[in-house]
């Protein structure tokens, strides 16, 4: 049964896939030097993630196994201003690792390395607005200077020169909060002339959202850019998260969202900047410091308004008696505040050199359902592509197995507010639209052959909260760019993504 992505139901018929392109979508007998047995699956294109952070993880395994097991063809890298270009700054970079090596000093030059790597999924990458800060203001809590601001213009042109597409931002992280509405309306507006979209992780999710998306409406007003909004409710209940909403619906804009009743932080993402500022050594000393902490204190950080009782501190090396504890608990325990315990955590962690990572609970099932049916909404892993065995297999990232999977199953089994082919349109079909994407995210004849197939009873996660690294089943088949990847339920180790450059992809 054939999905084509457009949403639709789904139709009797075969795909036949010759040169990396679908041939023909039909009923008539066609000879072909291999054959896939679909009968009894669904048939579709391959699944868009149009909010990934797989930037740097396929740099260190290209295999893709959390993504390939749930039929995942595409991902959209370079969200929420992190990313790997210009440069490769770790502070803006998820799931970095120093061995890789960052050799290269454009987007071209990321391009270039991860066309070497050879990724099992087509990739294409957002212009990261962290990086570009980074690499001008640096940490430094201040708008940036007419002549830092030039620099980060000419970085936008030249990145989407040479493929990005598009630029996004995260306005509530340390390195980016400083930057004003006025700075991201002209780095917007060199994105327009361009031809990219706007992404944005919004600069408040604990309290003030709503007011945070109207920024981002008007930014992209200012700048006439096509917006996209980045997982899109807040973390401060549905009240919030039903403004936001209503901005959206006036604006008209699109947004997607994550599969999670939670998200993921770092937590040292407490810290104001002027501390993350500092080489590990001098930041030990400021957390050891009782006047340093007074003012860390005081500072506004993206856990500023954070409800510690519904933050979990994950699996801990350095705290394991603490870990999938919260943190207003053990607080308690040891007799103190919770940024103190906080600040005690990430002590601890300096003198191990761990990253200590939250889960931070905030969302209902209730508004996952509003969310997910809303003609706006299109899903995303926000995760980054993980392996359970090679370089990567200690390394877990929640939504990374499970987003598409779970995606599928609630809404067209568990709650049937969706039908497969409306399910398979959100996961296809319109963020190949809101990307601008010609010959992906559907099958029709002389489209790339990115196909999924899979048993629409059967299609599943199984990592849980605590457990997350377990590949999703019921994926049959999966062919990227004509490369069959999956056959019969098992990876084949051929990958055939491609580096899709804007203007030539």
């Amino acid at each position: 049964m054939v999905a084509d992505g457009a949403g639709g139901e789904p139709v009797r018929a075969d795909v036949a896939i010759d040169g990396g392109r679908i041939a023909a979508i039909g009923t008539e007998a066609i000879e072909a030097a291999t054959v896939l047995d679909a009968d009894g699956l669904l048939v579709t294109p391959g699944f868009i993630d149009i909010h990934s952070h797989s930037d740097f993880t396929l740099l260190r395994d290209p295999r893709a196994v959390s993504a390939i097991a749930q039929g995942v063809t595409l991902e959209v890298v370079g969200n929420c201003g992190h990313g790997c270009f210009p440069r490769a700054n770790p502070a803006a970079v998820y799931g970095y690792d120093e061995s890789v090596g960052c050799d290269w000093t454009d987007a071209a030059g990321y391009f270039d390395r991860l066309e070497q790597a050879g990724p099992a999924v087509n990739v294409l990458s957002l212009v990261p607005h962290g990086q570009l800060r980074l690499g001008t203001v640096g940490l430094e809590e201040r708008a940036a200077t007419p002549d830092e601001l030039a620099t980060m213009r000419r970085w936008i042109e030249e990145s989407m020169e040479q493929g990005a597409w598009g630029f996004s931002t995260g306005l509530e992280y340390p390195c980016e909060r400083p930057a004003p509405e006025a700075d991201i309306v002209e780095l917007c507006r060199v994105t327009q002339r361009a031809g990219g979209l706007y992404a944005t992780h919004t600069r408040a999710r604990d309290g003030g959202s709503a007011a945070a998306v109207e920024e981002a409406v008007r930014t992209a007003a200012a700048a006439d850019v096509q917006l996209q909004l980045s997982h899109l409710l807040p973390r401060s209940g549905e009240a919030e998260g039903h403004a936001c909403l209503e901005v959206v619906d006036r604006a008209g804009v699109a947004f997607d969202m994550h599969t999670r009743l939670y998200g993921i932080s770092y937590l040292h993402s407490a810290l104001p900047a002027w501390v993350l500022a500092e080489a590990p050594p001098a930041r030990r000393d400021l957390l050891a410091d009782a006047g340093a902490r007074s003012r860390m204190r005081d500072a506004e950080t993206m856990f500023s308004a954070a409800d510690w009782s519904r933050i979990t501190l994950l699996d801990s090396a350095t705290w394991p008696e603490l870990s999938r504890r919260d943190i207003a608990g053990i607080a308690a325990e040891r007799g103190t505040t919770a940024i103190d315990a906080v600040h005690d955590l990430l002590l601890g962690a300096l003198e191990t050199g761990e990253s200590l990572t939250v889960l931070r609970h905030c969302h209902t099932p209730e508004q996952q359902r509003e969310v997910f049916v809303h003609p706006s909404c299109v899903p995303g892993s926000d995760a980054m592509d993980l392996a359970p065995d090679g370089p990567l297999a200690g390394v877990s990232f929640h939504g990374a197995y499970t987003w598409a999977a779970w995606f599928f199953r609630y809404m067209t089994r568990e709650t049937a507010l969706l039908s497969a082919g409306e399910a398979v349109h959100k996961l296809t079909g319109q963020p190949a639209a809101t990307l601008g994407l010609t010959g992906r995210g559907v099958l029709r004849e002389g489209a790339h052959a990115d196909v999924a197939a899979f048993d629409a009873q059967a299609f599943a996660e199984r990592g849980t909260t605590f457990e997350p690294n377990v590949e999703a089943t019921g994926m049959r088949h999966v062919i990227v760019n004509g490369v069959v990847t999956m056959a019969d339920g098992a990876r084949t180790d051929r990958r055939g993504g491609a580096v899709l450059r804007k203007g030539s992809a």
